[in-house]
């Protein structure tokens, strides 16, 4: 098979200037060079970059960012600089620590009637945002939907997050999961932690699948693994992503228990025990003979839930009610005195609260 190569091209006003940079500061290596009387053309590599620098180039310098686990031992810690040809280099981290932005607390109701747009992303997936503000770039919320069932055009990926939650609303999908073994259906009422950098892969999925996907903060960063084939060959359920393990809750045979808020019935999906208390998630019904809630406040930094089935009125100090239904979310911040009432026997809630272990006072 013919071997195939790509070169970015700069331009030069002086080759033999730009060559002691690119090879002694950047740490390049110098691979060809031409005319040995008068050289105009040089070709470096190295870092993963190939580089040819013609001193005929009519073109921009271009700027190179280079990243590397240990940003201050390179280049003699230097962040930025200017090679001889005018080229901008960048030197960063190459995996710098998680971000995570102070939450800007506001209470949001999102309702599905409202025609929030569908917004085609990854791997053809329609997304529609249920936190539109994202408190602050704290956290998104997206309903995901996929129209069409079968093989999802999906590659071995990753997320840099610190918390992500998968929920099934309606139908099933198929992932496979690094150390977890075959691949695993999620069906309606079932969830998925992927901690934090865990190798997966969306395999398949049946006509309109439906699903709720958590993440914090709201902007993170996804990463293809081009090396990894799943599923991996070994099994390791007890095995921990930066102190948070996997979990495949299922909604079949759940033990319901009484809620947090009285007047209703709730069942824990165990994630706030699988991440140490990073999070919390619930599937939330009216209590046999109950459905409206006594008023009452939290002290969780984000707390989240999305009206899975039914209808529910919330009612907030100072706020006139908002009567929800299906596909509706809502964001209650801090110490805000609400009250749930009016509850349809049929109601199903998903509550995700980050902390997962906190405090309800009853007024």
């Amino acid at each position: 098979m013919a071997e195939t190569r790509a070169e970015i091209l700069l331009p030069t006003a002086e080759l033999r200037e730009d060559i002691p940079f690119f090879t002694k500061v950047l740490g390049l290596k110098l691979d060809m060079i031409y005319p040995a009387d008068d050289p105009r053309v040089g070709v470096f590599s190295g870092h993963g970059l190939r580089l040819r620098i013609d001193r005929d180039a009519q073109t921009a310098p271009g700027v190179i960012r280079i990243l590397t686990d240990a940003p201050d031992s390179f280049a003699d810690g230097a962040r930025h600089l200017t090679a001889p040809n005018g080229t901008e280099v960048f030197i960063e981290n190459s995996n710098p620590p998680l971000e995570m932005p102070q939450t800007a607390h506001s209470f949001v109701v999102r309702r599905l009637k409202d025609q929030a747009p569908w917004i085609i992303g990854r791997a053809g997936m329609h997304y529609r945002d249920l936190v539109p503000d994202r408190l602050g770039g704290s956290i998104i919320a997206s309903h995901i939907r996929i129209p069409d069932g079968g093989p999802v055009p999906d590659m071995v990926h990753f997320h840099k997050v610190g918390f992500q939650l998968i929920f099934c609303i309606h139908g099933w999908v198929d992932v496979v999961y690094e150390d977890q073994g075959d691949k695993m259906r999620l069906t309606p009422g079932d969830c998925f932690i992927q901690p934090p950098e865990i190798r997966h892969r969306v395999l398949e999925a049946s006509d309109n699948v439906q699903v709720i996907e958590i993440g914090v903060p709201a902007e993170h960063v996804t990463e293809i693994d081009h090396d990894m084939t799943l599923p991996t060959p070994h099994r390791r359920p007890d095995r921990e992503w930066d102190g948070q393990r996997f979990v495949f809750n299922q909604a079949a045979g759940a033990a319901w228990r009484p809620f947090r808020l009285p007047g209703f019935i709730c069942r824990d999906t165990t994630i706030a025990d699988n991440t140490n208390g990073v999070a919390g998630v619930e599937v939330v019904r009216p209590a046999p003979g109950g459905g409206t809630s006594p008023w009452a406040s939290h002290d969780t930094d984000i707390h989240f839930t999305f009206v899975m089935r039914g209808t529910v009125t919330l009612a907030g100090e100072g706020r006139d009610p908002y009567d929800l239904e299906q596909g509706d979310a809502f964001v209650i911040p801090p110490q805000m005195i609400t009250r749930l009432s009016n509850a349809s026997q049929d109601l199903e809630l998903l509550e995700v609260t980050l902390p997962g272990r906190f405090r309800t006072t009853l007024a």
